[in-house]
């Protein structure tokens, strides 16, 4: 089916980057960024101080107390972390509020988390990984701004992304994928991420990477990320698929997710126990 013409244009469905978002980036990129303007920036938007708190304040931070001012969370966490969590939650406020996204940002949140520290542990860039995984399904977010009652249909029928993105290319003449990475373009990241967004299903789904694109070992988080929020069992099979195709230890790269794996698992129980520390 030929592309919808509202789609091919890109301006109607895929929205500037907000201002604010503009500022962030910029300090997120700076690793002497100063703490004071960063929470003065996050702090004057009181729905995105508090969406903040609350997601820092979640077990997958593991906080061995809990935090009641942006102040107290770039002391926990650092700039680069806060800023990275404050420009989810401006992603999120540029499209419409609904169910269907809703249950969408919250992966999104969850995958990013779990690409950014994977990331940490494998040395592999964390900005990147974080961004990747917040964009990875915004593509979604993208085809249902442009026509809410026919994507939720799409939505309802697939049950795979695999499957999704057969419907939308039936539907609409291009897929979520494509979406994504065009506005990851828009907003100005960087093209590993992008290529990232461009190929995660195929990844996730079939476990073989990209061939000659820039930053595989992106990828390989999200194959990684997705078999954590999927099926944990297969982490060791994904690990060793995906790692050496990006020319990574898989040993390596299988150590370091099982200890981010193990750290969520520990935060959780203990949460769950009412043990504090």
């Amino acid at each position: 089916m030929p592309i919808d013409p509202l789609l091919r244009s890109l301006k109607v469905d895929i929205p500037a980057q907000p201002d604010a978002l503009v500022k962030l980036s910029l300090m997120i990129g700076d690793e002497n960024a100063d703490v004071q303007q960063l929470g003065a920036l996050i702090g004057g938007d009181m729905a995105l101080a508090s969406a903040v708190l609350k997601t820092v304040n979640s077990a997958l931070y593991g906080l061995n107390t809990r935090v009641s001012t942006v102040q107290q969370a770039v002391s926990y966490l650092g700039t680069r972390e806060v800023s990275l969590v404050t420009f989810g939650m401006g992603l999120r406020a540029v499209f419409p509020k609904a169910p269907e996204l809703d249950l969408l940002w919250q992966r999104a949140g969850v995958r990013a988390m779990l690409m950014g520290r994977i990331g940490q542990a494998i040395k592999v860039d964390h900005w990147a990984a974080h961004s990747a995984g917040l964009f990875e399904e915004c593509g979604k977010a993208v085809l249902f701004r442009h026509t809410r009652g026919r994507y939720r249909a799409l939505l309802k029928s697939a049950e795979t992304d695999e499957d999704l993105l057969l419907l939308e290319q039936q539907e609409f003449g291009i897929g979520h994928d494509a979406l994504g990475a065009s506005l990851c373009e828009t907003w100005g990241l960087a093209p590993i991420v992008v290529n990232c967004v461009r190929y995660h299903v195929v990844v996730n789904a079939t476990h073989q990477l990209p061939q000659q694109t820039e930053g595989r070992e992106i990828c390989v988080l999200s194959a990684l990320a997705n078999a954590l929020m999927t099926d944990p069992d297969t982490l060791a099979e994904v690990a060793l698929a995906v790692a050496p195709q990006a020319k990574l230890d898989p040993e390596f790269v299988l150590r370091g997710v099982s200890g981010v794996k193990a750290h969520i698992e520990a935060v959780v129980s203990r949460r769950a126990s009412g043990v504090k520390g």
